[in-house]
């Protein structure tokens, strides 16, 4: 009574904590509120944003590259600090909330800052524009590399955490979608589990208060009360289940943090293999998926994702909690209620029968494999072939077990029905692999999304497909640039052939006529600097 007197006692001090707190930001008000000025950012972002293809060769005035972003940082801030606890986590409420989207911003804020500053230092003429991203990455050329090597024999050992969990490939680079995926899939979980607590700490003070008026019942009844024992075995329910649920928290939040880094490791391996042409470990149905399903699959991958992460937190949950309740009520109860004896011999009897049963199939195999299959036709062979051998034996084995096998057979198929239900439960966070039987694999519509994103992703990054894809832009270029010198150098008299200083030179001019300011830059030599001047406002003109 004193416990759960202090317990009251606090719980209402903390909703007295909070009801007087008053915000000055009404934050449901400023986010609807920010839907005015977002669409008009995002009005301004598509009138700014860079053409490629059409844009002046002259114009160099432009800054950030024409990509422009604002962000509001500050009545969050302001929000938290003035509002930090809650009634039901208790002290720093708010902050338990709201961290994850703070650090968003952070980040995009120093993006932002980093982005303005050095598109400054291009304008100003402190730094060089960097190119466009090439098509042909480092990675993939690497990729491409080490595919046209000849295999050697790997003479570094590698670590315990290279064999048996991950092994950092240099040549592999993940998407940025995937990386993004994961990072809100983490987000989504700990706001998930967070909300998840709270709920049990409100359910928890409401059972709390149930609890208090049945003991309250015992007490003027005496503890002499029809009701008493089956009111005692509510309570002990309800102190087992909040236990329960509370010490399951943790295993089934790393089984899914375990899941979002699997997902990465199986993303690597497939589309690796994929590149490799190897499709035998999909079912025969994904080998020659459509396009436009592909394409809406790797739409759908993200947010799909994440609802099987979280829903998979959930059921994952669930099922430990139950495990938990029957470890409980099957082991740890009896012992506290000193019934240690007649729960040892509960166990006992159906360890025996398990023993029993499985000893009895192991019996089978046995005889099976000495009397009623012939000889090895070698030495070598593995096992015997199969040919039966002592066949009316057989028959007669086959009858009087036929009784026994009708029993196991009741068994048996009340465990695959068991072993189903549980490892699909246990893998429903899992899109990367489907939990349909073999046939039924298009009903999972989570794998077909994963399998449609492999594909896009197979066909759009395949470093063979994209060095290919760059050879032939790079020979293009190479070609057209041939044909630009050979028209220039038509009315000289140097030959069909041009040196490599003319040719150099030339470049050098499209160079300085297609960014002016680069002339600043140039070592000047005396009278070179008018002349050059002189040169490009005339190839500027014309």
């Amino acid at each position: 009574m004193r416990k759960q007197a202090v317990c009251l006692l606090s719980f209402l001090r903390t909703r007295q904590l909070n009801g007087t707190c008053t915000s000055s930001v009404d934050m449901e008000l400023f986010l609807h509120y920010s839907l005015i000025p977002s669409l008009f950012i995002i009005l301004i972002l598509s009138f700014l944003q860079r053409r490629e293809y059409r844009r002046q060769r002259d114009d160099t005035s432009y800054l950030l590259g024409n990509r422009f972003g604002i962000i509001m940082f500050a009545v969050t801030v302001l929000q938290v600090s003035q509002c930090p606890h809650g009634q039901f986590v208790g002290k720093y409420e708010t902050l338990v909330f709201y961290w994850p989207s703070l650090l968003c911003l952070a980040f995009l804020l120093g993006r932002f800052l980093y982005m303005f500053v050095k598109a400054l230092r291009v304008h100003l003429g402190w730094e060089l524009q960097v190119e466009e991203k090439p098509v042909l990455e480092a990675h993939q050329a690497e990729h491409v590399k080490q595919l046209l090597r000849t295999p050697r024999p790997q003479e570094e050992k590698k670590s315990w955490f290279q064999t048996r969990i991950y092994e950092w490939d240099p040549c592999f680079q993940f998407p940025s979608r995937m990386i993004g995926t994961i990072v809100l899939a983490f987000i989504c979980l700990y706001l998930f589990i967070v909300i998840e607590f709270c709920m049990f700490v409100y359910v928890r003070d409401e059972l709390d208060m149930f609890e208090n008026k049945l003991e309250s019942y015992i007490n003027s009844m005496n503890h002499s009360g029809i009701l008493t024992p089956g009111i005692l075995q509510v309570k002990q329910l309800i102190s087992v289940t909040e236990g329960v649920w509370v010490a399951t928290i943790l295993p089934a939040s790393l089984t899914c943090v375990s899941y979002l880094f699997h997902i990465l490791v199986c993303y690597r391996k497939h589309i690796k293999r994929l590149w490799a042409g190897d499709k035998h470990f999909l079912p025969l149905k994904f080998h020659n998926p459509a396009s436009s399903e592909s394409v809406v699959a790797i739409a759908r991958y993200s947010g799909w994702q994440i609802a099987y992460i979280l829903w998979g937190y959930l059921i994952i949950h669930v099922v430990q909690s139950l495990c938990g309740m029957a470890i409980m009520y099957g082991l740890v109860l009896p012992i506290v209620h000193k019934q240690g004896l007649e729960m040892l011999r509960g166990l006992g009897i159906g360890i025996l029968t398990i023993s029993i049963v499985v000893g009895l199939m192991i019996l089978q195999m046995w005889i099976a494999t000495s009397f009623f299959l012939q000889p090895k036709l070698g030495a070598a062979d593995k096992q015997k072939p199969l040919a039966l051998n002592n066949r009316k034996a057989f028959h007669n084995f086959s009858y009087f077990l036929f009784f026994y096998n009708v029993l196991l057979g009741l068994g048996a198929c009340l465990s695959r029905l068991l072993i189903s239900c549980f490892l699909g439960m246990w893998l429903i966070a899992r899109i990367d692999r489907t939990i349909m039987q073999s046939g039924y694999e298009g009903a999972d519509m989570g794998f077909s999304a994963w399998i449609g994103m492999l594909y896009v992703d197979h066909y759009h990054t395949n470093p063979v497909l994209v060095s290919f894809c760059h050879i032939l832009i790079t020979d293009h270029r190479e070609r057209k640039l041939q044909q630009t010198t050979k028209y220039w150098c038509l009315n000289q008299s140097a030959g069909p052939r041009v040196s490599a200083r003319s040719r150099t030179r030339w470049l050098l001019l499209q160079t300085l006529i297609k960014n002016p300011r680069l002339v600043m830059l140039r070592k000047s030599k005396l009278g070179h600097s008018s002349q050059e001047s002189q040169i490009l406002m005339t190839c500027s003109e014309s």
